[in-house]
């Protein structure tokens, strides 16, 4: 069994990693896309919009709704792509770590 100064030791270690994992996850970049592309949002993998590139055919009144939805469907698909990013990075950050089965991080 380890002795407290040595968990202690190996949580400050985790808490450090931890950090260092959440302020790489702003420089990865994903990309949702929805009506075959006539819509694209990048986004960081922390979830933060960078861009939105809109096809200019739907720059039209009438397609108003459509746009909307769009929108809508290439932010939750930009969304999803940066959760399953964030979850593999911090999924290799907590690789080899001694922690309990079913055990997430960050606490």
């Amino acid at each position: 069994m380890k002795s407290l100064d040595d968990i202690l030791k190996m949580a400050a270690n985790v808490q450090d990693e931890l950090q260092k994992a959440q302020a790489n996850l702003d420089t990865i970049e994903v990309e949702g896309v929805s009506g075959g592309g006539l819509v694209k949002v990048k986004a960081s993998a922390k979830g933060r919009i960078i861009g939105v590139d809109i096809d200019e055919s739907l720059l039209n009144p009438s397609e108003k709704q459509m746009l909307e939805d769009l929108i809508a469907a290439a932010l939750n698909d930009a969304r999803a792509k940066a959760d399953a990013a964030s979850n593999s990075e911090m999924s290799k950050m907590t690789a080899g770590l001694p922690l309990p089965p079913g055990f997430k991080l960050p606490f």
